[in-house]
């Protein structure tokens, strides 16, 4: 199950680093991070939290639960809902190929945005969920 799940999180990654609509937003090459920088360049998006489990009734299949966090500084919440909005138009249904696993699916499931209690950063968590087999 680990596999699957850096398998799919290095798919996203690679995904989201080449989708124009995202670069647009976020800069080019897209500031997407795992762990951020203490001094990075406002707006990007970091990797968040994943969950993995088997997915019952069928042999090797693994459900993930993926979450995506966007940084905005921008005032207001356009910047940080446009986004999020690339974020969903480049995975919603995007054709992924996660290393030695077949993706089966991969859906929007919700996007939540609010301002930080610093009153200056807006923040954005879209997650999704996926299905991937091994090949």
């Amino acid at each position: 199950m680990t596999d699957a799940s850096l398998s799919l999180q290095k798919a996203i990654y690679a995904w989201l680093m080449a989708d124009a609509a995202l670069k647009a937003e976020i800069g080019d090459p897209a500031r997407i991070y795992d762990d951020p920088p203490a001094e990075a360049a406002f707006p990007y998006l970091t990797l968040g939290e994943s969950r993995a489990r088997a997915l019952a009734g069928v042999e090797g299949a693994v459900e993930h639960e993926v979450r995506l966090y966007a940084y905005s500084k921008y005032a207001g919440r356009l910047e940080i809902k446009r986004i999020m909005g690339a974020v969903h138009d480049a995975l919603h249904d995007a054709p992924l190929m996660p290393q030695d696993h077949q993706l089966v699916s991969i859906r929007f499931v919700f996007n939540d945005a609010f301002r930080r209690n610093d009153g200056e950063t807006y923040q954005a968590v879209s997650r999704f969920r996926a299905v991937t087999q091994p090949v």
